[in-house]
């Protein structure tokens, strides 16, 4: 086993990792993050940075923003969780994964200070974003929360923006089980006298946001107020679409969803260039256009073969799933096979009640402990009138799927990170 191995692996097995064991990992509150930032002299405060929370779609606006900086001449770290297939995605600097050497070498120095402070995963891992954007000596850092907000470790930023995307039922065992508890926590992100834009709001979100940037003399901007954008079409794998400024774009991610988070993008956009951004129109098409390329944002309604058509996305709760299958709906195909697989905390219920009846399903489950098991998701989907058979990997239910599938199927695979996870892996390697 190799040092980068090993290092992953001690981060995962000393410290608690939320994404694979869940609720036992998650230690609310700014304490250790603060402990550890002054343990490495508070590199996070050697540069800008926006700050991004939301239910869905922070993902991508993360990855919009970066790529849009990016295109504006700013050397841009941009800090996401969770990774699909290699811790290394989490941290990047104009798009270039971490090094692994580095990972190796900033946990072996501070192996003392994890000793002492007994961070979580996410924790320590921020902090080692933090002190690599330094170390690149980054203008601008784009930082997404990992859950919540108020009480999230990345809450200890001044940023120049913040930027909430959307507010839906996810973590409500942690968050709250109302859209307003829920908006509360993720409001915890508005600083004082800095500008914040809301993607996407409800009657219910609203008064919450306003009532926190009164309170924090906060200008507060809303994305669906200021801009709209509508879908042309889809060529050449990328979507065209028009804003309501009569603006025509060329996006390189698909999914009608993401026009809300383009809309958001194009808000904060606005605001950083008053903010003395110097952000050119031209980059702003360009970042758009080439996100994928630029970032290396992967999963979000990412096409991997044709004949049969294959899609991954990485919508995996209520909010997510809706919009997948609304996206699922205009697509034509003979028969539609969906593989599918959750993590246990999930609404599953929920889920199970929005997936179409009309398809092929192949119940499947991550190798993580959270995983659902694909027996238990069979046969809850039976209650929903869903279908299919259970597989106890991805890659079986993969393999099965494209066997039975014709060349003029559909075929979809979500539910859960860790299952497109495993998808990309096993396309990587087998195609």
């Amino acid at each position: 086993m190799d040092s980068y191995t090993k290092t992953i692996e001690y981060l995962y097995n000393r410290l608690p990792v939320f994404h694979h064991v869940g609720g036992a990992a998650y230690k609310p509150g700014l304490d250790n993050s603060i402990r550890l930032m002054n343990g490495l002299n508070n590199p996070q405060n050697d540069y800008r940075t926006i700050h991004i929370a939301g239910t869905n779609g922070k993902g991508s606006v993360s990855h919009f923003l970066s790529a849009i900086l990016q295109k504006s001449g700013y050397r841009v770290g941009l800090y996401t969780s969770p990774h699909l297939i290699d811790f290394a995605e989490r941290i990047r600097v104009n798009g270039q994964m971490i090094e692994q050497q580095y990972v190796v070498d900033f946990v072996a120095q501070h192996k003392d200070l994890f000793s002492e402070i007994e961070p979580s995963f996410f924790e320590a891992t921020m902090a080692m974003a933090f002190q690599y954007f330094a170390d690149c000596h980054v203008d601008v850092a784009i930082i997404e929360v990992g859950l919540g907000g108020r009480l999230d470790s990345t809450n200890i930023i001044y940023p120049d923006l913040s930027v909430i995307t959307n507010i839906s039922f996810d973590h409500i065992e942690f968050l709250g089980d109302t859209l307003e508890k829920i908006a509360f926590e993720k409001a915890g992100i508005i600083k004082s006298n800095t500008p914040v834009v809301i993607g996407e709001m409800h009657p219910e979100t609203r008064p919450v946001f306003e009532k926190k940037a009164l309170q924090e003399n906060a200008a507060i901007y809303f994305a669906e107020e200021k801009f709209a954008a509508l879908f042309n079409k889809y060529q050449d794998g990328k979507m065209y679409i028009q804003t309501s400024d009569n603006k025509l774009f060329v996006v390189g991610l698909n999914g009608k969803y993401q026009l809300k988070n383009i809309v958001t993008t194009l808000t904060a956009i606005e605001q950083l260039r008053t903010l003395n951004y110097n952000i050119p129109d031209e980059a702003l098409k360009q970042g758009l256009e080439h996100v994928v390329e630029l970032t290396g944002l992967q999963g979000r309604w990412q096409e991997l073969q044709q004949n049969p058509m294959v899609v991954c996305d990485t919508g995996h709760n209520v909010g997510g799933i809706r919009y997948v299958t609304e996206q699922l709906k205009a697509q034509e195909y003979k028969t539609l096979r969906i593989i599918i697989g959750m993590v246990n905390d999930k609404d599953v219920s929920a889920v199970l009640a929005l997936l179409p009846v009309k398809a092929q399903y192949y119940f499947t489950q991550a190798k993580i402990p959270r995983a659902l098991p694909a027996e238990e998701m069979m046969l809850q989907a039976q209650s929903y009138g869903l279908n299919g058979m259970a597989y106890k990997t991805v890659e079986q239910a993969i393999t099965t799927a494209i066997n039975d599938a014709d060349s003029d199927d559909f075929v979809f695979i979500g539910g859960s990170n860790f299952v497109v996870g495993e998808a990309l892996a096993y396309w990587k390697m087998n195609k």
